[in-house]
């Protein structure tokens, strides 16, 4: 199994930790990756990690698809795999309405339709063996009709891309799995209980028979993100995991349309899942933040002192033998918890 860091960060300043991050790559992780929302972009950052390390790959986790032609993806994509000498891993995702319409101004449209289209032309970009044309829902290339100049045609791209450079998506739903499964080499379930690694490896699986062609995990990397916090004083240590999955679980999203939320039930704790949102909804965030339950949390992340973590990698240790997990993505703070998993992992 693979170790990946997780780079983002969110705040009103744009910064990255290179420092941290050149220890993961002395460490042996393999990756780093970054995060967009409605602030600072992913690439961008990106961009930067690329240019201040050697050896690790980086990653996008996501590029919203709403916000970018996929034209606009695969000219950045190919760039970045050329000038990092491969080192470069799209990572894709549809966002969600609240972001799609509220901030970039774009309807939400259909999710899994947008995905298969993107992908779908981006890969024709990237073989680059024909001039490229695409008739969708979403996106119509060359694009006629209203408001056009009649003048458009199918073109290549200048840049000849790599047809093997791999396009994650970002899914924690059945049908985004099912979808990332069929058309995608990756995905990030934003979280995954290693011990129940059918909730998402069930509908993986569909898809990858939907696909045909011997797609299986064998050629297909699942990337869930792990919070790793060490500390002796365990309800401290919680805290910021039980806040941040307040938020998700919570409130990304509308109450009948939250992703999280319905992941959360599906593991089991559909009570909590309610009362959660109930509270997040309802302005008491403190309320919500008690109702996470702690076994909620060991089962998703690395939590407490040293020994009780090493214990709890077990799990991982156990699905990433079985190919079920290809890439643990790392979210961290402290340079203690990069080398613990790094001892115990690689």
């Amino acid at each position: 199994m693979k170790l990946g860091i997780s780079a983002g960060a969110f705040g009103k300043k744009a910064k990255i930790d290179l420092d941290f991050i050149r220890h993961a790559e002395e460490l042996g992780f393999d990756s780093a990756w970054t995060a967009e929302a409605y602030g600072n972009d992913a690439v961008t950052t990106a961009t930067w990690i690329l240019a201040n390390t050697t050896k690790m790959n980086v990653g996008t986790s996501i590029m919203q698809m709403p916000a970018r032609t996929p034209a606009m993806a695969a000219m950045t994509a190919m760039t970045l795999d050329h000038l990092s000498g491969g080192r470069f891993i799209l990572g894709l995702g549809p966002s969600g309405p609240q972001v799609a319409e509220g901030w970039h101004g774009v309807p939400y449209g259909k999710p899994l339709t947008r995905t298969r289209e993107y992908i779908e032309i981006i890969r024709q970009i990237l073989a680059r063996e024909a001039p490229l044309e695409h008739h969708g829902f979403h996106y119509d290339i060359p694009v006629t009709g209203e408001g056009t100049t009649g003048l458009g045609k199918p073109l290549k791209s200048i840049l000849h891309g790599n047809p093997a450079l791999p396009i994650y998506t970002a899914s924690i739903s059945p049908v985004g799995l099912r979808c990332a499964g069929e058309v995608a080499d990756g995905v990030f379930p934003l979280w995954m209980n290693p011990e129940k690694p059918e909730l998402v490896t069930a509908h993986l699986e569909e898809g990858f028979a939907k696909a045909g062609g011997g797609k299986s995990f064998e050629n297909f990397a699942v990337c869930p993100g792990v919070s790793v916090v060490i500390g002796d004083d365990l309800e401290k240590a919680r805290m910021p995991a039980k806040m941040n999955l307040a938020l998700y679980i919570g409130g990304m999203g509308a109450r009948n349309k939250n992703f999280y939320n319905d992941f959360c039930k599906r593991l089991g704790y559909e009570e909590a899942a309610v009362k959660i949102q109930d509270a997040f909804l309802g302005g008491d965030r403190g309320a919500a933040v008690n109702a996470v339950p702690d076994a909620l949390l060991d089962e998703l992340f690395l939590i407490g002192p040293k020994d009780r973590i090493r214990e709890r990698l077990a799990a991982w240790k156990s699905a990433g033998s079985k190919g079920l997990v290809g890439m643990m993505m790392i979210g961290t703070s402290q340079p203690e918890a990069l080398e613990l998993v790094a001892e115990e992992m690689l």
